[in-house]
């Protein structure tokens, strides 16, 4: 009878292994069809490009994703944010673009990206050309984006959400309390800032994190409100009473007070663009010459080739040894791309796009020996940072000869920590379950997390945990030209605005990301020039291939919890992390 079972159990594993394999390569040559098969794109005359906002902002863009996409009916997991400052720059200069047609069905981004895709279309307006936005509701991140066009309308009946932001941190505390697990913190001498721990150790936020908290999501508030106040000509304490009474949930009074230019159905803000392109008011939408980002940026032209580059490295996600992924920075392959750009003899200058909250100390060194290295070459070496440039991702940017962040950028956070749990009592208690063990030495079992440290090990890591911070300081002080003394001073874990970071001299422009590129091909001393992206993107059918074997589950989760998936992210950190860190507690979105 085992037999039997061994032998069906045999054939059902061949049978699913043929069935997979037969999927894979039919989704392979789905897509390979609709790639092939796919109409050239042309821009018409007298277009107006079609943005439909309703996905989240991603940093770099895969374009090697759109036979993919094309495939299965989708624009891809969200918006890629250079591939939309590029097309909406080029746009601005296209005869056949009359105007921009913004349909927000919800976009989601940390501020910095939000400012950068306001600022684009702010500077696409600056071209002459016309924007109008469109929404069922406004969510506060959407509304904000909107505000920059000519003219903002919502449908009668919808909701302008407009209340003021807030960042908030979930706390495990009283959860390890429960199970009786035990998290052995140690933090850099005088960390009193480098909240990454809180969660584990207490159940709200101390002084020092609510006052960091309240100075930098101030800050972000403050960006919003000025940009509105000058698109809008709303002041500023009108907007904060507005948002305090709630008032904007009733639509008509969004109009009363110019935060919108109308209410609006859909098909009579299509007779407004109708109107501007000189069109009939009876001409039906198929025959507005409408076109969606997705196939304009299908008409771009394709990378030239010349001799002077400018290499943009981008570190996208939290820091970790090894190779990583697109949306991870693996210590290996962003040292590798750096290296290669440093090597490379057309590659006159190097930019360090940073956007990460951080994480291990050991892999922070390891890319910031890279950026050493640039640095002894010759060839100038700017940072340009996005939404985070936080702990370990200021520590990767330390040594840059510039460093340009928003106003809106989280940075700073100079200071680490480690984590051991103890689950002792957890695994005896709760589960019955008990260890016992042999060393040969005292504290040979001093990484294990089932028994507490003695002071001896407690001295051993807190000795560990202060040399990183002092070389941690240490790099910054040589990078910013301050004293160890300065940098500890607005160190100690401190999470700091762009704006703010750039007056106690942590940053050195305001500016995005272009503004980076072009300062440093200037400091090269070239004038036309490539700009070159690294590392290369991961093959989309190597991630296909994962889907199909179970190994994205992350994606899945993210869809199920949604805004919650980074607050259990923290949760699994706590188990997994290893080594000294260097990063963020949360992660500040604007919805």
């Amino acid at each position: 009878m085992s037999f039997g079972k061994a032998m069906l159990a045999s054939l059902l594993g061949t049978v699913l292994a043929l069935i997979s394999i037969f999927l894979l390569f039919f989704l392979l040559l789905v897509v390979s069809l609709a790639s092939g098969t796919k109409e050239e794109v042309k821009v018409k005359s007298s277009s107006v490009l079609h943005l439909t906002c309703d996905a989240m902002l991603l940093e770099r863009g895969n374009d090697n994703e759109n036979g993919l996409a094309n495939a299965f009916g989708s624009d891809g997991p969200g918006m890629a944010l250079d591939h939309f400052i590029a097309d909406i720059q080029r746009a601005s200069t296209d005869s056949h673009i009359e105007g921009i047609f913004i349909e927000m069905k919800g976009i989601a981004g940390a501020p910095s990206s939000l400012v950068d895709v306001r600022r684009a279309l702010e500077e696409f307006k600056s071209s002459g050309k016309w924007i109008v936005a469109y929404a069922e509701d406004f969510t506060q991140g959407g509304y904000y984006v909107s505000s920059a066009a000519d003219e903002v309308y919502m449908y009668p009946q919808g909701t302008l959400d407009w209340r003021g932001i807030n960042a908030e941190v979930m706390f495990f505390k009283k959860l390890l309390d429960k199970l009786e697990i035990e998290a052995q913190v140690i933090r850099g001498p005088n960390n009193k800032f480098k909240s990454a721990v809180e969660p584990y150790i207490y159940d709200h936020m101390s002084d020092a994190n609510r006052a960091q908290m309240a100075s930098f999501i101030s800050d972000v508030w403050n960006v919003m409100l000025d940009d509105i106040s000058i698109s809008r000509k709303v002041d500023i304490t009108s907007l904060n009473a507005l948002a305090d009474s709630l008032t904007l949930v009733d639509p008509k009074k969004a109009v009363e007070e110019r935060m919108l230019d109308g209410l609006k159905y859909r098909d009579e803000v299509l007779d407004v663009i109708k109107s501007k392109l000189g069109l009939d008011a009876t001409t039906k939408e198929d025959d507005i010459h409408f076109i969606t980002l997705e196939d304009y940026h299908q008409t771009g032209d394709a990378p030239s080739s010349k001799d002077n580059e400018v290499a943009v490295v981008y570190a996208v996600g939290a820091i970790e040894s090894g190779e990583g992924s697109d949306q991870e920075i693996g210590s290996d392959r962003i040292a590798a791309a750096l290296r290669d750009a440093r090597l490379d003899n057309d590659v006159k200058a190097i930019v360090l796009r940073v956007n990460s909250p951080g994480g291990s100390a050991l892999a922070s060194d390891v890319i910031w020996r890279e950026t050493m290295l640039i640095k002894q070459s010759g060839k100038p070496f700017y940072v340009s940072m996005g939404d985070y440039a936080a702990s370990g991702g200021y520590y990767i940017s330390c040594a840059a000869d510039k460093i340009y962040a928003n106003p809106s950028t989280i940075t700073g956070s100079i200071g680490v920590f480690g984590i051991l749990p103890n689950m002792q009592k957890f695994l005896d208690n709760k589960l019955g379950l008990t260890f016992d063990r042999y060393e040969t030495n005292p504290h040979a079992d001093m990484t294990s997390a089932v028994k507490p440290l003695d002071e001896t090990e407690m001295r051993a890591m807190q000795l560990v945990v202060t040399n990183i911070y002092n070389d941690f300081i240490q790099k910054v002080a040589n990078g910013r030209g301050l004293t160890m003394a300065e940098v500890d001073s607005i160190g100690q874990g401190r999470v700091w605005s762009g704006m703010d970071a750039q007056q106690i001299g942590l940053v050195d422009e305001m500016g995005n990301l272009e503004d980076c590129i072009k300062a440093a091909a200037n400091s090269a001393g070239i004038a036309d020039y490539e700009v070159v992206k690294l590392p290369a993107m991961i093959d989309p059918f190597q991630e296909l291939i994962e889907q199909l074997t179970g190994q994205k589950q992350a994606a899945l989760l993210e869809k199920v919890f949604g805004q919650e998936y980074e607050m259990l992210q923290n949760a699994k950190q706590f188990i997994h992390m290893s080594g000294v860190q260097a990063r963020l507690p949360f992660i500040m979105e604007i919805r």
